[in-house]
């Protein structure tokens, strides 16, 4: 479980990061980039967090995953403190992010086993697990191959194999799919589905909103740091005023 309660996050802007992020700014010393979020995830249920580039999703995320600490607020999960237990958070939680980096040299065996090796898993335990994520992402194929001849979608595979290689209880995908072709986007779906069929806690973001009406149980909107929405995907249908789940965004959003 995640239960994230009135969390904020500032960050401190130096003289030329005001610059570079315009005149708007230029008397900005500190930008909020959270603003009093709160939700929880519930285990077998996937949580989407929805919003566009810059709404907040990925600050937010990596509170959660502990690679960044709020300036207020408290979150927890799976029962202990992002702060004041934040080895015990890292050890239950995978977090995967398009900008987590790879090491060329290895394949993505050596680099699963290294990952796997660091939480402690006995090599039974890690040719199962293995076996398990390479099959349902269809890795098998490059398995051997070193990271720096594999393609853009190969490499989004091998970093959530590694992400996940020790079975944690709670996912974190921050926008899994962004970029990719459609065959490794629907592995990558395949995954985030038996995640929850398994009663693990699920969270991603994502702007993609096919990708809500596929996957989600659950739903936040967040825009420029706040919370807009939160409740469930079949709530949310039951309320949209709009066509399609785009235009209904918009007008949630925009009407503040």
């Amino acid at each position: 479980m995640i239960d994230v309660k009135n969390l904020i996050k500032d960050f401190t802007l130096n003289k030329k990061q005001r610059k570079e992020m315009g005149d708007k700014y230029k008397n900005t010393k500190i930008l909020r980039a959270v603003d009093n979020v709160s939700f929880e995830c519930q285990p077998g249920r996937i949580f989407g967090l929805i919003g566009p580039n810059g709404a907040g999703k990925t600050t937010t995320l990596r509170m959660i995953a502990t690679m960044l600490k709020p300036s207020s607020g408290s979150i927890t999960v799976a029962g202990y403190d992002s702060v004041r237990n934040g080895q015990d958070v890292r050890g239950h939680i995978g977090f995967m992010t398009g900008q987590t980096a790879l090491y060329d040299r290895l394949t993505p065996t050596e680099m699963s086993k290294y990952i796997a090796d660091l939480h402690g898993m006995d090599n039974n335990t890690f040719n199962k697990r293995k076996d398990y994520l390479f099959n349902i992402l269809d890795m098998n194929s490059f398995a051997d191959r070193r990271i720096a001849r594999l393609s853009t979608g190969m490499k989004q595979k091998t970093s959530i194999a590694r992400t996940i290689i020790h079975d944690p209880q709670v996912m974190v995908f921050d926008e899994p799919t962004s970029g990719l072709d459609v065959m490794t986007s629907r592995a990558i779906v395949d995954l985030i589905r038996s995640c929850k069929e398994e009663g693990k806690t699920v969270i991603f973001s994502t702007h993609r909103m096919g990708e809500v009406n596929q996957l989600c149980d659950d739903i936040a909107i967040i825009y420029k740091g706040k919370l807009f929405y939160n409740s469930t995907l079949d709530q949310f249908k039951s309320e949209m005023t709009k066509p399609t789940f785009e235009e209904e965004f918009i007008y949630r959003v925009g009407e503040e």
